[in-house]
């Protein structure tokens, strides 16, 4: 009789931790991926076509946009010569309110004077270089605060190479030694994007096998590759891609490598997939969004 009672004691305990383990595996992934009430326009580098500005600057308030330009990701030399190419590119666009926002320094970036100009902005555009200095700048300081405060009231955060992986949760390619390092000693990003690790250039540098076997080790993750000149427009758990090539996605659940390819009709298996312009991802099930159907008009005779 007590090896019985002890035996349900057991199982009880066992049962408790089930319900507690899918609880936590639950909730684990926040209710939204991306932002709540704003967008993130993520770029995979290379030239910035005219349809990722326009909907850069239609997000950001248009003609009333108020942009903070951040070139803190590039070299020192480009940065102190004060020629900024993207400055000159969204003037050309309307753009007449822009703000360079730049330091090395994380004191200063964790003061309420340095981070203010961020209050009454409606966008932020991230240049390309080396996403471990945006992090060593900005990380765990008011200015990111300011950056959840503008993503919070409907605010736009957009970013091209290293100003695009700067947004995931994980910082891909973060050492300070050479970008070839994946997993390097900067390794948490802005989090703009949760549970998400993104990598640029995938396609132009032959880098699309690279995310695959990172995300086998890191499997909570998601992997998103974008290829240049093409971008992913991010809000809350959906995004869609823009541009003129290919967004890779890489997630644990299609490394069987037997899946049907879900992007297409082609029957093409692998462990993982592409997307294209137009396309929609839902960030939330990992899973394309499929287009509605639509039923053709009938005719109607007289």
């Amino acid at each position: 009789m007590k090896y019985f009672k002890n035996l349900l004691i057991a199982l009880n305990l066992l049962n408790i931790f089930f319900i507690s383990s899918t609880s936590l595996a639950q909730t684990s992934r926040p209710a939204n991926i991306g932002p709540e009430k704003g967008h993130l326009v993520i770029v995979g580098g290379g030239n910035v076509g005219p349809e990722i500005w326009a909907r850069f600057i239609e997000l950001a308030g248009g003609a009333n946009a108020n942009i903070i330009y951040v070139p803190t990701a590039g070299d020192d030399s480009t940065i102190t010569k004060g020629d900024f190419k993207t400055v000159k590119k969204l003037k050309e666009l309307g753009v007449k309110n822009i703000t360079v926002l730049h330091t090395r320094d994380a004191k200063l970036a964790n003061t309420e004077n340095f981070a203010s100009p961020i209050v009454k902005a409606t966008g932020v555009w991230f240049e390309g270089g080396r996403q471990w200095k945006i992090a060593d700048a900005f990380l765990n300081t008011r200015v990111q605060h300011e950056f959840n405060a503008l993503l919070s009231r409907g605010g736009v955060i957009g970013g091209t190479s290293a100003g695009a992986t700067i947004q995931g949760s994980y910082l891909f390619r973060g050492d300070t030694k050479r970008n070839t390092i994946l997993a390097g000693d900067h390794v948490q990003g802005l989090d703009f994007l949760h549970n998400v690790a993104i990598d640029q250039h995938i396609l132009k540098r032959n880098r699309q096998f690279d995310l695959l076997g990172f995300i086998k080790t890191h499997p909570d993750l998601l992997g998103i590759g974008i290829d240049e000149s093409t971008a992913i427009v991010v809000h809350q758990n959906t995004f869609e891609v823009i541009g003129v090539s290919y967004v890779a996605i890489y997630d644990q659940q299609q490394f069987a490598g037997t899946s049907k390819n879900p992007s297409s009709d082609s029957g093409n298996t692998g462990p993982f997939y592409y997307l294209q312009k137009g396309q929609k991802f839902d960030l939330q099930s990992r899973q394309i969004i499929a287009p509605p159907i639509t039923t053709p008009a009938k005719s109607i005779a007289n």
